[in-house]
């Protein structure tokens, strides 16, 4: 027979053995139900048998409201708020109800444009946030999240999907080498709202950012109505393209070039890959992605469009956010946001 003292060690270990690998529930909510990832989240976290590194981390409480004027996205709202009721998500009437009841809060809508408002709402309850693509409908408003949540300090990131593809992720790791140049692609439909790339080329873009990394110089686009290539000058004189196709065949890849060798950068691998970086990023507070990357992810784009209104002319990345970080202030004093 086991002495009593010899049964309370036991009984102690017994929580040590059961669940020190079992991480702390998260409640998860979402802004914007005008695209298809939300659902997709909602599904794969509030799974019976969730993925590896998506456990105990539910998403228990949506907001809705997306875009109001862009009809492809605007559409989807009541199908996609039934989905979030079967998911067992309840529904509520504002960010501030539904700041109330989550830990942590996936920014989903799909048009960029409200982003700094819907997000600013968000920092200052000191909630974790992640951002979805694009981050805003403009660079200004990039800065000025991230500004925002370096005063608050709370953690913010954004990225594609596409980062976090394998092939994407073994170069970036050194797989080639020290990487001298990549050419990527995407589709890279257009929406008369937002920059030409921040809608739907950022995919393309990202993957090319997460393969030559930051530092780019200089960027020159030319533009077609079904194609474009922007090039990118990064420091080292390497150079980086990404290729937009809005006709014939597209997909997602590219190829990186490295000391080491040449490789194919892959596949697109859908949204598990992204989605349990997330999960960490929440667990953690610390963005798998830096705020200096991202925004020069879209200083790239944002000067992209300016190279194709000034006939292909290289414009500097420096410059590009230089401007920007004087506008951002004056931007959210417009919108009343302190």
């Amino acid at each position: 027979m086991l002495r009593a003292s010899t049964m309370l060690v036991m009984l102690l270990l017994v929580p040590v053995a059961l669940f020190a690998d079992d991480p702390k529930s998260l409640r998860v909510g979402i802004i914007g139900l005008d695209t298809s990832h939300a659902t997709a989240f909602a599904k794969a976290l509030n799974s019976k048998t969730p993925a590896e590194g998506l456990g105990n981390c539910r998403v228990v409480a949506a907001y809705p409201q997306g875009s109001k004027d862009i009809v492809s996205s605007a559409s989807r709202i009541p199908r996609y708020t039934e989905q979030m009721k079967e998911y067992g998500v309840e529904i509520c009437p504002s960010i501030k109800d539904l700041l109330s009841k989550v830990d942590v809060v996936l920014l989903e809508t799909n048009d960029g444009r409200p982003h700094l408002e819907q997000a600013a709402q968000v920092i200052k309850a000191g909630k974790p946030l992640f951002v979805d693509k694009p981050i805003s409908a403009s660079l200004v408003d990039a800065v000025a999240i991230f500004e925002f949540a370096k005063k608050h300090k709370v953690p913010v990131f954004s990225s594609s999907s596409l980062r976090f593809s394998s092939g994407a992720q073994a170069i970036r790791n050194g797989s080639i080498g020290e990487v001298t140049g990549c050419d990527a692609y995407s589709p890279a439909s257009l929406e008369k709202t937002h920059p030409d790339l921040f809608w739907y080329g950022i995919h393309g873009v990202e993957t090319l950012f997460t393969v030559m990394g930051s530092g780019c110089k200089t960027v020159s686009r030319t533009h077609t109505e079904n194609y474009d290539v922007v090039v990118g000058r990064w420091s080292g004189e390497r150079i980086g393209t990404f290729r937009g196709i809005r006709h014939g065949g597209a997909g997602y890849g590219g190829t990186a070039f490295g000391t080491k060798g040449v490789s194919p950068i892959g596949k697109y691998e859908g949204y598990t890959p992204l989605l349990i970086e997330i999960v960490k990023f929440f667990r953690s507070g610390k963005p798998p992605v830096s705020a200096e990357e991202t925004l020069e992810i879209y200083a790239f784009m944002h000067a992209a469009d300016e190279s194709k209104a000034q006939d292909g002319k290289a414009i500097s990345i420096a410059d590009s956010l230089e401007v920007a970080r004087k506008q951002a202030d004056a931007r959210m004093n417009q919108l009343g946001i302190e």
